[in-house]
């Protein structure tokens, strides 16, 4: 069983991403025991990755509904961004639908958090995932693949890949601790191409081939480090040689002549 200290060590293999802005995906299953469960490992995550200025970013979205209640500590993600949203020193994001809990400096988790209730899409550009981008910073995926990697939604809005969102707006509610409601409009996940997210993992390769990734172990789970620029960079390569083909419409492998010299 993983002691606390112990997973710090672990986390000491990610060191290039302390001071930057992490967004971390996790499996606690994939991790298996720690003493202490998912309170420990949330624990040690923003003990390390706060340090030197760094934010801590966990998703707590709540997609599966059309409110966002923030007298509730919920989401639909499982039990690490629950424990996130309940947490006393969480910054609670307000996008109506793709939150997450910002853990680190205050200004600095203020400023990251700004106008994310505003956005436009699920993962806006304009947003946190934007902001990830723009600091330069990494998702680690904790025992998932990158079919849970949000980022790369907001990638493809990035680059204009046309089927992703839809033309009409919808209406979602947040629900505020004082027991008011304020509706919010946005665009959502078009169905020409249901699950689209199930086929990021065909971006593995390309990624892995321009050194996107750094992989790792904590506990039992394999662990990819991605930085979000470099992952930018490669997509918009594939979708640029690409000259507007569909990619995802199939579990075909990415054609290596879209990235390869």
């Amino acid at each position: 069983m993983l002691k606390k200290a112990e997973v710090l060590k672990q986390l000491a293999q990610f060191s290039k991403a302390r001071g930057k802005v992490v967004t971390v995906h996790t499996s606690l299953k994939a991790v298996g025991a720690i003493e202490g469960g998912g309170e420990t490992l949330l624990s040690a995550l923003i003990e390390y990755f706060t340090a030197d200025g760094g934010l801590l970013c966990i998703p707590t979205h709540t997609w599966e509904s059309d409110i966002y209640d923030l007298r509730k500590a919920e989401s639909c993600l499982g039990v690490l961004p629950c424990l996130a949203a309940a947490h006393p020193d969480a910054l609670r994001t307000m996008h109506p639908t793709h939150s997450m809990a910002v853990f680190g400096d205050t200004e600095g988790a203020q400023e990251f958090a700004k106008n994310d209730e505003f956005a436009n899409s699920p993962a806006d550009p304009a947003g946190c995932y934007g902001k990830l981008y723009e600091q330069d910073g990494y998702v680690l995926l904790i025992g998932v693949g990158q079919e849970k990697n949000t980022f790369i939604h907001c990638i493809e809005e990035m680059l204009g890949v046309a089927d992703r969102l839809t033309e009409q707006k919808v209406e979602k509610t947040i629900m505020h601790k004082d027991g008011t409601e304020e509706k919010r409009s946005l665009y959502w996940f078009a169905d020409t191409l249901p699950d689209v997210s199930e086929k990021f993992q065909k971006f593995e390769a390309p990624f892995r081939h321009f050194g996107c990734i750094q992989d790792g172990i904590l506990g039992n789970a394999p662990v990819q480090m991605c930085s979000a620029r470099k992952m930018k960079e490669v997509l918009e390569l594939i979708y640029t040689n690409n000259k507007g083909g569909e990619l995802l419409a199939d579990d075909l492998p990415v054609d290596e002549k879209l990235y390869l010299k």
